[in-house]
C-alpha cells in the first residue's frame, strides 16, 4: 500500500482506515452531539446484539435498554468536557454471562469548534473473561486465605493438646509448673508481681455421688469455660486435680487479683449448667496469693494461696479471699 498523499480528504482518510477498522476484535464507533452513531465497526455491532447497518444511524436509547443508554451517553458527555483521552467501565447486555464487562477509551474528534459538538469515538475492549477469571483468582485467593487461617487454628489447637485438660479446656499441671516458674523468674528479673489463685469446686465429691460423672464433667467443663472468658492471653488458667484449678495472674497484684476472681466466683453461683433437661449449680472456694508481697518464694506462695483456700472452705465455700500480706516483702 501507496503512504498517504498530503490533502487526502477525511473521507478518503475514513475509507482507507474502514477496512482495518472492521476486522478489529475491539469494538469501535463514532457518535455526533447527538448520540448517532456515525460509523460502528463489526465488533461493535456484535456487542450490540445488531448488524452494523442496524447501528448506524440510530441512538444507544433506540438500541439498549434505559439504564445502559444513560450510561452510554454519560460517558460520552464526560469525554466532550476532558481535554485527553477519558477511560471508563462499562456494560452492555448480551454475551454468554448474559452482560459484557467493557473497557471503553473515548476521545474526542479533534479539530471541532465546538467541543461540546464534537463527534466522539470510542475503542470498546470485551473484559469479560479477564474479569471472570479475576474474580476466580479472587475467590481462589479468598479461599486459600481461609485455609491458611484454618491451618493455623488447627496447628495452634495441636500445639496446645499436650498442655490442656482435655475435659475443662485448660492448661494442665504441667504447664502450670512451667508458668509459675517462668512468672517468678520475670518478677525477680524485673521487679514486677503476679498473682496465685487457688480454685476448688465445693461439694464436687458429694455432686458426684449424687448425679454421677456426667454432672461433674459439665461442670467442669463450664468451670473451664468461665476462667478462659476472664482470663487474658498472658494468663494461665489450670486444672491441677479433680475438682482443683488454679489462675496466674502475670502483672497483677493482690487487690486486683482478688477482685477479678471475685466476679469469677459470683458468675460461677449464677452459672446454669444444664444435664439431660435438668439445671444444675455449683459454687467455687478461691484462695489468692501473690507474689512478692504475699510470699517471696515458690513453696511459701503455694502455701499462702492454700492456706486462703482452706480459711475460705471453713467459711462454708463459694467465697474468696485473699492471703495476707508478708510484713517483710522484698
Amino acid at each position: 500500500m501507496e503512504p498517504l498523499q498530503p490533502g487526502l480528504t477525511a473521507d478518503e482518510a475514513a475509507a482507507c482506515l474502514r477496512p482495518v477498522l472492521d476486522h478489529f476484535r475491539e469494538g469501535f464507533v463514532v457518535k455526533d452531539a447527538e448520540g448517532r452513531y456515525l460509523y460502528a465497526n463489526a465488533a461493535a455491532a456484535r456487542m450490540l446484539g445488531r448488524l452494523v447497518q442496524e447501528v448506524v444511524g440510530r441512538r444507544d436509547e433506540d438500541l439498549l435498554d434505559a439504564t445502559t443508554a444513560a450510561s452510554l451517553r454519560a460517558g460520552d458527555q464526560a469525554a466532550r468536557l476532558q481535554s485527553r483521552p477519558l477511560y471508563r467501565d462499562e456494560r452492555l447486555p448480551g454475551g454468554d454471562e448474559g452482560v459484557i464487562e467493557l473497557q471503553t477509551l473515548r476521545y474526542c474528534a479533534p479539530g471541532a469548534a465546538d467541543p461540546a459538538a464534537a463527534p466522539v469515538c470510542a475503542l470498546w475492549t470485551d473484559v469479560t473473561q479477564v474479569r471472570r477469571l479475576q474474580a476466580q483468582l479472587r475467590h481462589a485467593l479468598e479461599q486459600l486465605e481461609l485455609q491458611q487461617r484454618q491451618n493455623e487454628e488447627l496447628r495452634q489447637e495441636l500445639q496446645d493438646q499436650p498442655v490442656r485438660d482435655p475435659v475443662s479446656g485448660v492448661y494442665n499441671r504441667h504447664h502450670f509448673e512451667e508458668q509459675l516458674r517462668r512468672e517468678i523468674d520475670l518478677s525477680l528479673r524485673e521487679n514486677r508481681e503476679f498473682a496465685l489463685v487457688a480454685i476448688r469446686i465445693d461439694r464436687y465429691g458429694e455432686l458426684l455421688e449424687r448425679l454421677g460423672a456426667a454432672a461433674g464433667e459439665r461442670v467442669l467443663q463450664a468451670l473451664g469455660r468461665l476462667l478462659r472468658g476472664n482470663t487474658r492471653v498472658m494468663d494461665a488458667p489450670c486444672r491441677l486435680g479433680e475438682e482443683r484449678f488454679a489462675v496466674l495472674l502475670s502483672g497483677v497484684g493482690l487487690a486486683t487479683a482478688h477482685a477479678r476472681m471475685e466476679s469469677v466466683r459470683r458468675q460461677c453461683e449464677a452459672q446454669m449448667v444444664l444435664l439431660e433437661g435438668s439445671e444444675l449449680r455449683f459454687t467455687v472456694s478461691m484462695g489468692v496469693a501473690s507474689f512478692p508481697h504475699t510470699a517471696q518464694d515458690r513453696q511459701a506462695l503455694l502455701a499462702a494461696a492454700e492456706a486462703a483456700l482452706a480459711r475460705a472452705g471453713e467459711r462454708g465455700g463459694n467465697c474468696t479471699l485473699p492471703a495476707p500480706i508478708a510484713l517483710d516483702p522484698r
